[in-house]
């Protein structure tokens, strides 16, 4: 097919190979790419191939007759051969058709036979072998042009295939004519010129591919950065709405449609599915509905997230019982309150509310009857104040708290806790009424901003308006001095029982005959600034911050110290929270030490014993040991005489308010039935405050056997001395009371002869 052509052809051969071949790079270059579509891998495949065979038809007209240039005519006819084979899987990548398998077969037997026979003399044995060569190369033309026109046939031709088929069928119009005329001059040029626009139309094919390539390329990084930027979106704009818009936006300007709308729905337990779609029904690719797609999955799961960070909010922030604001919540909106008041220069007021009788509800009726009335309580109050700037939230069991912002005056504060306290009176549950007890705090404009203090001053006003009975009050300047009195107190007891200011002071306890004195009571006494202060000053704020314990511990030390020095028995008091220690056994014993029970008394106040449902078993322990148990203030309690019997008792003591109601019936009824009582249950009895000898004799005369009181000795740190002898009262020689004496400190269990007081 290769003969002599003129020099411009040949020039115009190796200018398109060289065209060819750098168009080559580009398309090798987008088969490198990310996506690699087969489509790039053919087209490759053929423009290599059509490069070589322009290569080798421009080489011919440079070499002379010899063995080179029948390698060469031999090459672009194998070229060639390939090229046309090359066409079919490359026009099914490229555009699409039927099955290749049995095209292939049709034309690849006949392109190998005329390779092979490349080699035969056929004119020695066929007579007409110019037709049949001719026949071996346009057969397999036909098979391949054929299955080109059965592709193109399905598919609908661009303005850039049209181009191509034109270029084709110019193309196969010379290569036809080349092979008919391959002896005249002009068949050799069909020849040399027929691959020319086959090239330039696949090279203009594949530079319209690569470049919507690389426009596919740059709209996936836009689709990649769109998606990017809508879950980044996500995290801040916080409404699943305004969220669908923005990917709504983002596939309009990235797809190029404007008709893409979008839309949310919820589905079952807290799921929502959305969807993007393109409403005047454009078909997009593959990729754009992927692109689609991925967009309404991140709308939907940002959805999901925001209903359970609501949801999360709503259970960290929100009482589930009565949907009010629980105390972090409260706690937060007062710090936004005080700090606007703190630049607005107003008033913050909080109200403290304690649901009276709730307690009794639940006890009496169920937690039932006590949630309903929590609920009611909590609606109340939301209609109380809902003509008032005001915050109302849950911060415990049935405790309610208002945030007042832009507080008026006290007066009016006063006027306010007076109508919630009259204004709430819940008969559901019984005769009994459940109201509430207001406590009111403000905060004023130069206070310093503390949540935690103004709330604490509100629950003092609470507290104290329960104390009073009187439903209501507030923290003004005479209940702030006492607070400040109480903790300034409270420190220097911290430091007191740091420091070891608590002592001992010793009053006698005496025969009620003979007034012998057979046993001393251990009192505690604090040193503070050069006095003692009686426990009346500082009992309840000991028991009520836990002081107390190492204050009776350290009692009890000095009680055995005591025993040890005066050779008489000791009685200690032991307070309620003492006995409601995990290790309260442990701690009297570590304290008393392992002998000598026999010679000490605790005494426990009798409303101690009832309540406290640890006091048994550590009291019947002390008591095995030998201690003895007396009930200090015995009478003013809540025990019944059906549980006396199986109280680990052993001694009651006489309250001074009945000793001191000696001079009327009913005082000395009272005593009389104690006696009786204890006379009953083979109780021992000690009769409390006794100042006067009218009183010292009337109980001597009612059995009283033991008595003490400033008439009969004060508390001392030393062996207290007997008061005066009444007249009255005859008394006998005095006789020795057996008390063991320990032989030395380190040995408790020696013992000596006792000694006459």
């Amino acid at each position: 097919m290769l003969g002599s052509v003129p020099t411009w052809v040949t020039v115009l051969q190796l200018l398109a190979a060289g065209l060819v071949g750098g168009f080559c790079a580009l398309q090798w270059l987008w088969w490198r790419g990310e996506v690699r579509p087969a489509s790039a891998a053919w087209s490759l495949a053929w423009s290599t191939d059509m490069a070589l065979v322009l290569l080798a038809g421009g080489l011919f007209a440079l070499t002379t007759p010899g063995p080179v240039r029948d390698a060469l005519v031999y090459a672009h006819a194998l070229l060639l051969a390939g090229f046309l084979i090359i066409a079919i899987p490359a026009t099914r990548a490229i555009a699409g058709g039927p099955r290749i398998r049995y095209w292939l077969w049709a034309a690849i037997p006949l392109f190998t036979a005329h390779a092979v026979l490349w080699w035969v003399p056929l004119e020695r044995y066929v007579a007409d072998h110019d037709v049949l060569t001719a026949a071996l190369l346009l057969v397999p033309t036909a098979v391949v042009v054929s299955y080109v026109v059965a592709a193109l046939g399905r598919i609908r031709l661009t303005g850039f295939d049209s181009l191509l088929v034109i270029a084709g069928a110019a193309s196969l119009t010379l290569f036809t004519a080349g092979v008919l005329w391959s002896d005249h001059p002009v068949g050799a040029l069909c020849s040399a010129l027929g691959s020319i626009p086959l090239a330039v139309g696949i090279e203009l094919l594949a530079l319209n591919r690569l470049r919507l390539a690389q426009d596919e390329a740059a709209r996936q990084h836009r689709m990649r950065d769109a998606l990017a930027r809508l879950a980044n979106a996500a995290w801040y704009i916080k409404d699943a709405d305004a969220l669908l818009l923005s990917a709504r936006d983002e596939a309009r300007t990235i797809l190029g449609d404007p008709s893409v709308e979008g839309s949310l729905r919820p589905i079952a337990r807290d799921r929502f599915v959305s969807e993007l779609y393109s409403a005047d029904e454009v078909d997009h690719t593959a990729r754009a509905r992927a692109f689609l797609i991925d967009l309404a999955q991140i709308v939907s799961a940002a959805a999901e997230r925001y209903q359970l960070s609501e949801r999360l909010h709503t259970t960290a922030f929100t009482d589930p019982l009565t949907r009010m604001p629980n105390r972090r919540a409260v706690e937060e909106h007062l710090l936004a309150m005080l700090e606007r008041a703190n630049v607005e220069r107003t008033r913050v007021s909080l109200a403290y509310c304690d649901l009276d009788g709730f307690k009794r509800v639940n006890d009496s009726f169920g937690h039932a009857h006590g949630d309903a009335l929590l609920v009611r309580a909590a609606e109340y109050l939301r209609r109380a104040v809902a003509d008032l700037d005001a915050h109302v939230g849950r911060v415990g069991g049935d405790e309610f708290v208002i945030v007042v912002a832009r507080a008026p005056e006290d007066a009016h504060l006063v006027a306010i806790a007076r109508e919630i306290r009259e204004g709430f009176v819940d008969r559901h549950a019984g005769s009994r009424p459940a109201r509430l007890t207001v406590g009111v705090a403000t905060w004023q404009p130069g206070d310093i901003v503390d949540t935690d203090a103004l709330i604490r001053h509100a629950d003092t006003a609470m507290l104290e308006a329960k104390r009073s009975r009187s439903g209501f009050r507030v923290f003004d300047r005479e209940l702030r001095q006492r607070v400040e009195a109480q903790r300034h107190q409270r420190t220097a007891l911290e430091h007191a029982v740091a420091d070891g200011r608590f002592t001992a002071h010793f009053q006698p306890i005496v025969d009620a005959q003979t007034l012998e004195m057979v046993q001393v009571e251990a009192l505690a006494r604090w040193q503070h600034r050069g006095r003692f202060v009686l426990p009346a000053e500082w009992l309840d704020l000991a028991e009520e911050s836990g002081l107390i314990v190492p204050i009776g511990l350290e009692i009890l030390r000095q009680a055995r110290r005591a025993l040890e020095r005066f050779q008489m028995p000791v009685s200690v008091n032991l307070a309620a929270r003492q006995l409601a220690e995990v290790d309260a056994l442990e701690q009297i014993e570590t304290a008393w030490g392992g002998a000598f029970w026999e010679h000490l008394t605790l005494e426990i106040t009798e409303s101690a014993l009832i309540q406290t449902s640890s006091a048994i078993p550590v009291l019947s322990e002390l008591r095995a040991r030998g201690a003895r148990i007396a009930v200090d203030d015995f009478g003013t309690g809540y025990s019944s005489l059906a549980r006396m019997s199986r109280l680990p008792v052993d001694e009651l003591k006489i309250d001074r308010s009945f000793v001191r109601d000696m001079g009327t019936d009913r005082g000395r009824g009272v005593v009389r039935a104690i006696v009786a009582l204890a006379s009953t249950h083979g109780l021992s009895i000690v009769a409390e405050g006794v100042e006067t000898p009218v009183q010292l004799t009337a109980l001597a005369e009612m059995g009283v056997t033991r008595v003490q009181g400033n008439f009969l000795g004060r508390p001392a740190p030393s062996l207290p001395v007997r008061g005066p002898r009444p007249a009255t009262v005859r008394t006998p020689a005095r006789r020795p009371v057996g008390v063991p004496q320990p032989n030395s400190a380190q040995d408790d269990s020696r013992l000596v002869v006792p000694r006459t007081v």
